[in-house]
């Protein structure tokens, strides 16, 4: 088991098993209220003394650190295995969708799933290509959240075009774009969210959705993906509630 649990730090061996690692008390102790299927359940003595993690199999030190990926903190980790989704729904009248086209930090989007925890936006969506949601840095990132939001990798311009036909709004971040504080925002709508060095793809901006944008007075040339989209939400989240 460890070495097949080491092997999860490439995404190659992920898809291969359909597994992935999670690690730390603080993420492990979400994953075990999620209802997620665990495979392994791999602690130092000292952290399988604690009773919620007391069916832990033993393993040193020295073993963990080779498995874990954190600089520290490798005293828990667990082997889980991905959750199998069906076919993609159709937005509802009152959702948000996330979408993430071409978003390549690991730790961009496991804040992204952050923060659509927090606002309650159940789904995140990410272009083919993205960085795997999957990969230990973005799990950790997400604190939990990858746990209670859908995230899943998709044809974008395709699945957002579908979208558009069912009568969603499309709302695409964007440096030009009008200032979101100035638009009546659809209840139905995916708010669209490019990488920092390529912005949204061609291929989507086809589609022509609503640009909207993040008004500021200061220096700075931009804000980083997650910062953007978590002050985007807020404004999404804050005409929600009128």
């Amino acid at each position: 088991m460890l070495k097949h649990a080491r092997s999860l730090q490439q995404k190659k061996f992920r898809d291969e098993s359909g597994e992935f690692l999670v690690q730390g008390a603080k993420v492990v102790g979400e994953l075990l209220t999620s209802g997620w299927g665990v495979s392994a359940l791999l602690a130092t003595e000292a952290m399988a003394a604690r009773p919620e993690f007391s069916h832990a199999e033993v393993v040193s030190p020295h073993e963990l650190d080779r498995v874990g990926t954190l600089e520290s903190g490798n005293e828990l980790i667990a082997v889980v295995r991905k959750p199998v989704r069906g076919p993609l729904s159709d937005l509802r009248d009152d959702e948000l969708v996330i979408a993430l086209d071409g978003i390549t930090d690991p730790g961009n989007l496991g804040t992204v799933l952050r923060i659509a925890d927090w606002f309650g936006f159940e789904r995140v969506w990410c272009s083919v290509g993205s960085v795997d949601a999957y990969n230990p840095k973005c799990v950790q990132a997400s604190m939990g959240a990858i746990f209670r939001v859908q995230v899943q990798q998709v044809d974008l311009p395709v699945v957002l075009a579908r979208q558009q036909e069912c009568g969603a709004v499309l709302y695409m971040a964007s440096m030009e774009g009008s200032s979101v504080f100035a638009e009546r925002l659809a209840c139905k709508a995916v708010l669209v969210m490019g990488s920092e060095s390529h912005g949204i793809s061609t291929e989507v901006r086809a589609l022509q959705g609503r640009s909207i944008s993040i008004p500021g007075k200061g220096g700075s040339e931009s804000l980083n993906v997650a910062m953007a989209t978590s002050a985007l939400c807020m404004e999404f989240a804050r005409q929600r509630m009128r």
